[in-house]
């Protein structure tokens, strides 16, 4: 039974440990995890570099890092001067227009009361969101020796990630070689879809819900365009939570105006539900609703709000071992011989 199952047991236990990494070493996890980010989003350009420029990994591997720090920086330096100051003032304005909101539900006191609950504990919400998206990174890069850790490892998996994953397959037994490969691919490619497609429906939304606060004239475009576009990385409760909080803040100008944001916001995330997120991440994901619910609810108890954001990730690197085990099993089941890695080079 050991013998038969080893490699489906040990792949089980060591993504166990891996995601378990982030409740037990939180700190040491989340470095390790910003770099495989880097090394996700910046792979395509090495691999551009190397194989049609003809550049060696090392020097792409070099020449991307650069830019990616360099375009970090200028972009956090331009939200902490654009966006700090608007969510200063809105925290500043929060009190004044929480009682603009229970006086326009006055005539019913129950109503009135849970009206002012739902509405306080969407701006602490949203609050809360903006001011991760803008304190997340540059916490995380706080340290110097977490800024050297954190680039040479991206360095390096950019580097060398195939002789990684290599490696890592060599571990366990030599009928697997190739199928423990295969499933590090098949993450980091799942991961790959993910990250760019909610990347670029975080900033579309973003932009989208400037667009419509601003030329509608509403206030606070800026801080409702950030909770849209954070909103988008905690799949179906983020953005209903953002187009609440949206919705409950345009009711200080007029109802019909509130009435039209909250159609505004209907029709965006039909939109982007329906059309933009299947165009973008297709059906390789394959995650039903109500897993992601569950997930996201899960890693909110274990890990707070970065549990939420990772909760997708997590879910698909789950469903794809689960697949691969299941894959196994019944391909063994049938007498089928699996296929062997080349020798080492």
């Amino acid at each position: 039974m050991w013998e038969k199952n080893k490699t489906s047991i040990c792949l089980a236990v060591s993504f166990i440990l891996a995601l378990s990494a982030f409740w037990l070493l939180p700190q040491l996890a989340f470095v390790v995890f910003i770099a495989l980010l880097i090394d996700l989003l910046l792979h395509p350009l090495v691999d551009h570099l190397h194989q049609v420029r003809y550049i060696p990994r090392s020097v792409g591997a070099a020449l991307s890092l650069f830019c990616f720090v360099t375009l970090a920086t200028g972009l956090i330096a331009m939200l902490s001067s654009t966006l700090a100051a608007s969510v200063q003032k809105f925290t500043h304005d929060l009190p004044t227009l929480t009682e603009n909101i229970r006086e326009l539900f006055s005539s019913s006191a129950f109503l009135s009361q849970e009206i002012d609950n739902l509405w306080t504990e969407l701006a602490s919400l949203s609050i809360t969101a903006v001011r991760s998206s803008l304190t997340m990174l540059p916490s995380v890069f706080s340290k110097v020796l977490d800024i050297i850790i954190i680039l040479f490892t991206a360095f390096y998996i950019l580097k060398d990630g195939r002789h990684i994953q290599e490696w890592f397959a060599r571990l366990f037994p030599a009928k697997d070689h190739l199928r423990v490969y295969r499933l590090f691919g098949k993450i980091l490619r799942a991961l790959n879809i993910y990250i760019y497609s909610q990347l670029a429906i975080c900033f579309l939304m973003g932009i989208v819900v400037f667009c419509y606060f601003s030329l509608r004239g509403l206030p606070y475009a800026a801080v409702f365009a950030v909770v849209s576009g954070v909103s988008e990385f905690i799949p179906v409760i983020g953005p209903t939570i953002a187009s609440a909080f949206g919705t409950a803040l345009t009711a200080t100008v007029s109802p019909w105006v509130a009435l039209q944001t909250m159609c505004f916001y209907l029709l965006i995330t039909q939109i982007n539900h329906n059309f933009v997120y299947p165009m973008l991440i297709g059906r390789s994901l394959n995650l039903h609703p109500i897993a992601i619910l569950l997930g996201i609810l899960l890693g909110g108890i274990l890990l707070g709000a970065p549990g939420m954001f990772l909760a997708v990730p997590f879910i698909v690197i789950i469903r794809l071992v689960i697949k691969d085990i299941y894959n196994a099993a019944k391909q063994r089941n049938e007498g089928e011989a699996p296929p062997l890695l080349p020798p080492e080079s």
